[in-house]
Formats: C-alpha cells, sequence, structure tokens
C-alpha cells in the first residue's frame, strides 16, 4: 500500500531486497565469526614456516585487542556519518588485513596485520546488529533472530573443519585470503542494494573519550590474556594494567559527562532494560566461550574422542541453541512479549552449568550431550534477545552506540570467562596431578594444563589416568563457577521491564513496519531497499 509519497509502492519487491541485504550481512557476520576459527586450526603450520613459537599467542591477542577497542567507535561513526560507509569501510579494512596476513613473511608482520584485520572486525558485527535495527523494527526482529543463530552455530561447526581443510590443500595462507571472495560479494550487495538514509551529525569526534576508552579495554583485555599464563595473578604486570585500566575508564566516564559528541552517551544507561541487557550479555559471553574452550577438551581428554572433529563435539549445545533461538524469535514477533525469555534462559543456563559441573571420568557421550544441549537451549533463549531489548531501549539516533555497547560487552563478557574460568582449571588440574601423580603429575602439567592428544598418549597409563580425572575436575570447577554466574544473569532478568516492542502491529502489519511505516523506524528506511 503506497503513502502519500508513493514511498512503499512497490510492495513485492520490497521483501526480496531485504533478503538480499540480509543475505549480505549475514555473509560478514560469518566473516567476523569464522576468522579466529580458522585461523586457530592453521597456527601448527604457520608456526612451523614463519618461526616465532614465543610470540604465537599474539597472533590471536593482537586482532582480540584491535576487535574490542575498535568495536565502540565504529558503533559512533555509524550514527554519526551513515551506517552504510562506517560498515563497507569496516569491511574493506578486514580485507585488506586479511590480505596483508596471508601475505606475512615473519611473525611479526603476521601480528601487525592482524591487528588491522581486527580493527576492521570490529566493526562487522555492529554494522550488522545496527542495520539491522534501521530496517527491521524490533517487533518484526525477532524473525530474524534463527537466521543470526544459524550463522553463528555454522561458524562454531564449520570454522574448525575449514580451517583444517584449507590449510591441508591449499596452504595456511588461504585460511586469510578466503575471506577476499566473500567480503567482496558482501561488499557488492552492500552497495548496490541498501540505501539508507544519509546523515551527519554537526560535532567533532570525541578523540579523547576515544583514546581513553581504547586504554582502558586493552589494559582489560591484556589483563585476561596474561593473567595466569604469561604472568602472574599478582605480578606487578599485571598489578599496573589493572591500574591503568581503571584509571583509563574512570578519566572516560569523566569525559563523557562533558563532551558534545561522547563516544558512549551515558544517558542510553538511565534504561534500566538496557544496562541489565548489557549485565546479561556479558554473562553470556562468559559463559559461551568458556564452554567452548572446556567442553572440547573434556570430551577429547576424558572421553577420547578425536580433535579433528572439534567443532561437531559442540553440536547438542549449538542446535538446542539454534531451535530456542528461533522459537523465542518467532513468539516475540507473534505476541510482542519477551521478558520469559532472559528468565527462561537464564534458568536454563544455570542448570545446565550445573548438570556439567557434575560430569566425570564415567560421564557417556550421550549424557553429556544432554548437558549441553539443556545449556545451550538456555544461550539460545538470550543471544538474540539481549541485542533486540537493548535497542528498543534507546534512540534510533543512538541505534551505533547501542549495538556496540551490548556487542562490547559480551566482547568482555568472553574475555573474562576464558581467563578466569581456565585460571580455576589450570590450578585445579595442577593439584590434582600432583595429588594423585607427585612428581610425575607436576611435571606433565608444568608447562599446560591443557594436554594435546599426542601427548596424551605418551603419558604411562597411571600418569594418563590421573590426567583424566584432574580434567574432570577442572571442568567440574569451571562450569561450577559458570553456573553461580549464570545466577547473577537470572536477577538481572527478573527486573527486566517489558516495555512494547516498537512495530508491534502484529504479523499482519509485517510488510509496513519493514517499509519503514512502523513506530520507531524512520520514514528513510522505505527508501533502504
Amino acid at each position: 500500500m503506497a503513502d502519500d509519497t508513493g514511498v512503499a509502492a512497490e510492495p513485492e519487491k520490497q521483501p526480496r531486497s531485504v533478503r538480499v541485504v540480509l543475505f549480505a550481512l549475514m555473509v560478514a557476520m560469518m566473516l567476523a565469526m569464522l576468522d579466529n576459527m580458522i585461523v586457530g586450526t592453521a597456527m601448527p603450520t604457520i608456526v612451523g614456516e614463519l618461526g616465532g613459537l614465543e610470540h604465537l599467542s599474539w597472533v590471536v591477542t593482537a586482532y582480540t585487542l584491535a576487535t574490542a577497542a575498535s568495536t565502540p567507535i565504529w558503533g559512533k561513526l555509524g550514527d554519526m556519518y551513515g551506517r552504510k560507509g562506517a560498515f563497507m569501510t569496516s569491511i574493506v579494512i578486514f580485507l585488506i588485513g586479511s590480505a596483508l596476513s596471508g601475505m606475512a613473511q615473519d611473525m611479526g608482520q603476521l601480528i601487525g596485520f592482524r591487528a588491522i584485520q581486527g580493527l576492521g572486525a570490529g566493526g562487522l558485527m555492529v554494522g550488522v546488529m545496527a542495520i539491522i535495527g534501521d530496517l527491521i523494527p524490533p517487533r518484526e526482529r525477532g524473525k530474524y533472530q534463527g537466521m543470526m543463530a544459524g550463522v553463528m552455530a555454522l561458524a562454531m561447526i564449520a570454522g574448525p573443519l575449514v580451517g583444517g581443510t584449507i590449510t591441508d590443500h591449499w596452504g595456511w595462507r588461504w585460511s586469510f585470503y578466503i575471506n577476499l571472495p566473500l567480503g567482496v560479494v558482501a561488499l557488492i550487495a552492500i552497495s548496490v542494494v541498501l540505501h539508507l538514509p544519509k546523515k551527519r551529525v554537526e560535532g567533532r569526534i570525541d578523540y579523547l573519550g576515544a583514546g581513553l576508552l581504547t586504554i582502558g579495554i586493552t589494559a582489560i583485555v591484556l589483563v585476561t590474556t596474561w593473567g595466569g599464563s604469561e604472568y602472574a595473578w599478582g605480578s606487578a604486570r599485571i598489578m599496573e594494567l589493572i591500574a591503568i585500566g581503571v584509571v583509563a575508564l574512570v578519566g572516560f566516564v569523566f569525559v563523557q559527562t562533558k563532551a558534545a559528541a561522547p563516544v558512549v552517551p551515558l544517558h542510553i544507561f538511565r534504561s534500566r532494560n538496557f544496562t541489565l541487557m548489557s549485565i546479561i550479555g556479558f554473562i553470556t559471553g562468559f559463559v559461551m566461550f568458556g564452554a567452548t574452550l572446556f567442553l572440547p577438551l573434556y570430551q577429547q581428554s576424558v572421553q577420547g574422542a578425536s580433535a579433528t572433529n572439534s567443532g561437531l563435539l559442540l553440536l547438542p549445545m549449538l542446535a538446542a541453541m539454534l531451535v530456542t533461538s528461533m522459537v523465542a524469535g518467532r513468539v516475540t514477533t507473534n505476541t510482542g512479549r519477551y521478558k520469559v525469555f532472559p528468565v527462561a534462559g537464564s534458568v536454563l543456563m544455570a542448570a545446565g552449568l550445573f548438570l556439567l559441573s557434575q560430569m566425570d571420568t564415567d560421564t557417556t557421550r550421550f549424557t553429556s550431550g544432554l548437558y549441553m544441549a539443556v545449556l545451550g537451549a538456555g544461550m539460545g533463549c538470550l543471544m538474540q534477545i539481549t541485542m533486540l531489548v537493548a535497542q528498543n531501549s534507546v534512540e534510533m539516533k543512538d541505534m551505533g552506540v547501542a549495538s556496540s555497547t551490548t556487542t562490547l560487552a559480551r566482547t568482555l563478557g568472553s574475555s573474562f570467562g576464558v581467563a578466569i574460568m581456565g585460571a580455576l582449571f589450570n590450578q585445579r588440574v595442577q593439584d590434582v596431578m600432583s595429588e594423585r601423580a607427585g612428581a610425575i603429575g607436576s611435571k606433565v602439567t608444568e608447562q599446560s594444563a591443557q594436554l594435546d592428544a599426542a601427548s596424551l598418549a605418551k603419558l604411562p597409563a597411571a600418569a594418563r589416568e590421573a590426567y583424566q580425572f584432574a580434567v574432570s575436575s577442572g571442568t567440574h570447577s569451571a562450569f561450577l563457577l559458570g553456573a553461580i554466574v549464570a545466577v547473577v544473569s537470572l536477577v538481572a532478568a527478573v527486573f527486566v521491564k517489558e516495555v512494547p516492542l516498537k512495530g508491534a502491529g502484529g504479523p499482519k502489519a509485517a510488510e509496513g513496519d519493514v517499509a519503514g511505516d512502523a513506530a520507531g523506524a524512520p520514514r528513510a528506511v522505505a527508501e533502504a531497499v
């Protein structure tokens, strides 16, 4: 139905164009999620050719640092100068970093080029979420949750398999070059089909705030990356980083109260729902990445599973996450109600983690699969709902910073989850190995509490049994901590206020909403396709 401006005169073309845009956005999302998983599989080959084993961790750390630090900046740039331009720029930077990483001649170059790649990656996920926020009213956005959850599940399953296949048949450089054709497809589709309204907000970028936030995030990520591995948690270096991070973030908050165009406008935290979604997102990241780290380790070390198909080991969790995410999206779209999902998701997440903490050396794969499915169902209720409610809690002009802040909360949560659960796991494994295998056990885990299949096979039978018991004890401690942390998510979810979703005109309003007629969606969105 056309309005008086004739904006929505072609209803048949609209959905097809939206699907093309969404396809391009999902490709970009896949790029962001696949990269570390593909590259992780190729790391042994990379070290074999380039050397620099002592700097190996920086290949991942440089990427993670650049991604986390640039995430809020990309959100603000999209709000100020237009999402399409910011998003396409982030794709270009990511592709440049990918091409340069593939051409790296030594480990130093690779680390530097990975940082460039990470700068671009920081804008990929934020750009996807913010553009969807511009195009699709919150009430209708639930329809697309399954699509986003599917991309996430596919990346986690296929990443290690694709990475291993590419490295074995084409060489490790193609683990970076593979991004180029996918990125070009996304660029062309976005350039041709997406026509968001031009915008330019008066005011200069808050460079001081951006700098302080970058320093603060960098310090936090380095603490969680180095603590317990490169440096002891109580070492002077870690204490210095904590102090730098605290001072930088306090300074950042102060600067934001004075800046004309703050990087993260503090008024968005006046919305109770937005603040609660940031907390729940942080905890979801904490739990999810901790689980994806320790579950394959447990299954390989204790249950004897093959490391080759490590992504497939997580299938029960990912399948449950996909199904519940799709159900949550459909129910939200049809009813406009959503509070039940953060509450139910937090309960299931805490229950799943508690069940996983009960695994021991006799737990069967079927039983652990059921426990993983409970955890996956909980995360499926939370993964996209947190972003949906966060975006629904702010004005359209703050859509970018809302998306980037929620994404950053999840990223920082994952860093803390891996660090804290990892420290607890490592300490428990080393203690149990000392208790059950004496000096041999201490020597086995002296360098690392996480042994690969080859190292495990070389151990004497008694030491191998002790290590399997130690791993089950370590995962017990890590998952029990995760269950306790998940209770905080439940408390936060209980206080969520069910504010009506914008564009809540029911299923019949869907086409009109996407065309830009929904409440809260700008008229110019109709021109986005």
